[in-house]
């Protein structure tokens, strides 16, 4: 790099004010967020140089800092403006962008009072990533239905975007254990929530269903739905039990970091191993991952990053097409 510009080809990060290599990114051991989990989150991808559904996410995120009452010293606009900073400065035409508010550390030591915490604002852009690798996505994901039950929505609720994952890291261990590549998580009445870090849908003729309950409100999942209608299928938020997964006709997942992920196989212990057709990803499965990503080529709700000028990265000619 010339001169002591930072090298930012790795991620580019936004920390109290100052833009550093994702490499330098830190917060202190004694902020809330680390110590207590008392942070927020939402990430955004950008793919070809284009944000998608930016301001659905920053919707989103603004939600979730509702719900844990959260204020970080940055408005929305100056949000947008640094989330493409980041992605400007990093050079990235595929990545993976978070934005995020912890508590902060107490000003007074020890306090226990969240009014004691100053609020943070974080943001960083980081090469893409994919929640389910590409090479797993084209033979179809196997997906584990865990023993460990979702954390109650009466203790967290499931539409605010949070970093407590400790049912979700142990249904991977889980999953891995036997073999599986992730896994989907019951809530403790048994009924489908979600996996880590995505949501699961299952196709039965052609109704695609997702669960109605203990799953965060995707902004993938509601492309998916939107994608439906576009193809002539019926797309259902509604109670799904494990039976609905075991006995359907395809199951995929979605997310930001990955889009439409085809499945092949879903089991566990208790029920065995579902096996669909040819242990291969279905036709309709296959077919919206296509529609997502063609659609994504035509700039679909796509908002341009300006890398030419990372003092104002954001093009704002947001589409819908």
């Amino acid at each position: 790099m010339p001169g002591d510009m930072p090298d930012f080809s790795r991620g580019a990060a936004y920390m109290n004010g100052t833009y550093v290599p994702m490499a330098e990114a830190k917060i202190s051991v004694g902020d809330w967020g680390f110590i207590h989990s008392d942070v927020t989150y939402d990430v955004v991808h950008v793919w070809d140089g284009k944000f998608f559904r930016l301001e659905d996410h920053l919707d989103r995120f603004h939600r979730s800092l509702a719900g844990y009452r959260l204020s970080p010293p940055v408005s929305r606009e100056e949000m947008r403006e640094i989330l493409a900073r980041c992605v400007a400065l990093s050079g990235l035409r595929e990545a993976f962008v978070a934005m995020l508010s912890t508590r902060g550390v107490p000003r007074i030591y020890g306090s226990r009072r969240p009014e004691d915490c100053d609020n943070s604002f974080i943001a960083y852009a980081c090469p893409w990533v994919d929640v389910i690798p590409k090479d797993v996505q084209e033979r179809g994901a196997h997906l584990w239905i865990a023993s460990i039950p979702r954390i109650s929505p009466l203790s967290l609720d499931p539409t605010l975007k949070n970093y407590s994952w400790r049912d979700f890291v142990r249904g991977l261990f889980e999953a891995h254990d036997h073999g599986y590549d992730t896994a989907v998580l019951l809530d403790p009445e048994g009924y489908v929530t979600e996996g880590s870090g995505f949501n699961v849908f299952a196709v039965k003729g052609n109704v695609v269903m997702t669960p109605d309950r203990g799953a965060l409100e995707g902004v993938t999942r509601r492309s998916v739905l939107d994608l439906c209608d576009e193809l002539g299928l019926v797309g259902k938020i509604m109670p799904m039990r494990t039976e609905d997964l075991m006995e359907a006709d395809e199951v995929f997942c979605s997310t930001t970091a990955g889009g439409v992920m085809p499945c092949a196989r879903v089991g566990n212990a208790t029920i065995g191993d579902n096996i669909m057709a040819n242990d291969r990803p279905g036709p309709i499965s296959v077919k919206l991952k296509e529609v997502y990503w063609r659609k994504h080529a035509e700039g679909w709700h796509a908002t341009p990053v300006n890398y030419d000028d990372p003092e104002h990265p954001l093009l704002m000619q947001t589409t819908a097409a």
